[in-house]
């Protein structure tokens, strides 16, 4: 074990040369960050998970249910032991030779059949009242985590000269408040990671489940060899994104159409032109050409600039899937009242369409699937078709 753990904290991988983990042992002059630090997480993590529970049934709940947010799930199916067992057992989606068969030894027709598999698969949605809460959650926790990340920054010189991330590195000074906001932010998405696994199951989870390592990967690797200048303001950009993402949710959720439109263009703006504007031209620059010529590359130098180009690729994809839900929308509009707020409802938290749709007729479904088809999903949150619901 101590050999394993010597080459892990290889000083020639995770330091710049001429360096040591000694040089960067706290002193009564200075503090700098250590790996042990990053412990406290964990339990931290856990806590956020419990206070997280405390808030949606005391607070989230109360403020879904004062906007008529019903807690009503979908449809039940009626109960049937021999089609219970093959969906619980077989499959959830039943071919057309077993509906066939099914039909025979039930004496049910197929369409009857496929509705009861609809209705069953349904059943395992989240109502929308569980959803909202999930969605204020994230919003609050988003709201104050970038609020205190703008005004710490707004006190720091690297806000204003991203080269201040590299002078005098790695002999940088941690303080309070850097600390606190890294141990917050590390402790969040940690929590994110486990409860991604008893959340509503989305269409994008895996796709979020390596967003959530990537980050927590940049958030360890940039606090172990003392880049959190840098670090800081890979955070607070991209919260700035996620706090209007939630908000779109909880409008959608509440049925305010015209708000959730408008929060969603907002929230389009400000995700591209930060994530595939400033991200580049601002983190990237620095992280790549202005460390480089002030402090030169080293091992974990390029593991960390790999992991932000990591995340560069997931930020085009999701801008690619918020400009197709747009221009969807706008292309349905052409069809009636155009209306270019009218973008994209949020369904990626729904496992397929909805049970009603099997009750339609055949032309009302023909309009219905016109309508619907083809949602994707957007930083994990955003999807398809009126208004919508990471990083």
């Amino acid at each position: 074990m101590a050999g394993i753990l010597a080459w892990f904290w290889n000083e020639r991988f995770w330091l710049p040369h001429n360096v040591t983990w000694a040089d960067l042992k706290n002193t009564e002059e200075a503090t700098f960050p250590q790996a042990e630090d990053l412990y406290l997480a964990f339990p931290l993590a856990f806590g956020i998970f419990m206070i997280r529970l405390v808030f949606e049934r005391f607070i989230a709940r109360p403020c879904a249910l004062g906007l008529k947010i019903q807690a009503n799930g979908p449809q039940k199916a009626q109960p049937n032991a021999i089609l219970e067992k093959v969906f619980t057992a077989i499959t959830k989606h039943p071919d057309e030779k077993r509906l066939e068969g099914l039909s025979k030894q039930l004496d049910w027709d197929v369409r009857t059949i496929q509705r009861w598999f609809r209705h069953r698969r349904n059943q395992e949605k989240p109502s929308t009242l569980t959803r909202f809460c999930e969605s204020m959650w994230r919003f609050t926790f988003y709201l104050y985590v970038f609020t205190y990340g703008v005004r710490f920054l707004k006190k720091t010189p690297w806000l204003w000269n991203t080269r201040e991330c590299w002078y005098n590195y790695p002999y940088q000074p941690l303080t309070a408040d850097l600390h606190y906001y890294y141990i917050v932010e590390l402790s969040f998405y940690l929590s994110l990671l486990f409860s991604q696994f008893t959340d509503i199951r989305r269409k994008d989870f895996l796709i979020m489940f390596v967003h959530h390592l990537a980050t927590i990967s940049l958030i360890t690797f940039s606090y172990v060899n003392n880049m959190a200048r840098v670090g800081t303001l890979v955070m607070c950009l991209h919260d700035a994104a996620d706090v209007l993402m939630e908000a779109a949710k909880m409008a959608n959720y509440a049925k305010c159409q015209r708000l959730c439109n408008l929060i969603f263009v907002m929230f389009a703006m400000v995700f591209i032109s930060s994530r595939l504007g400033v991200y580049p031209i601002w983190i990237l620059n620095t992280t790549l050409f202005e460390s480089w010529e002030i402090v030169g590359p080293y091992p974990s130098w390029w593991v960390f600039n790999v992991l932000l180009l990591l995340l560069l690729v997931l930020h085009s994809f999701w801008s690619y899937l918020i400009v197709k839900i747009a221009c969807r929308a706008i292309s349905r509009g052409k069809a009636g009242k155009w209306n270019p707020l009218h973008v994209s409802k949020d369904d990626r938290s729904d496992i397929e369409s909805s049970s009603d749709e099997e009750d339609l007729t055949p032309s009302a479904q023909k309009l219905h699937n016109s309508s619907t088809n083809g949602t994707n999903g957007t930083n994990g949150y955003l999807s398809g078709p009126p208004c919508r619901d990471e990083h």
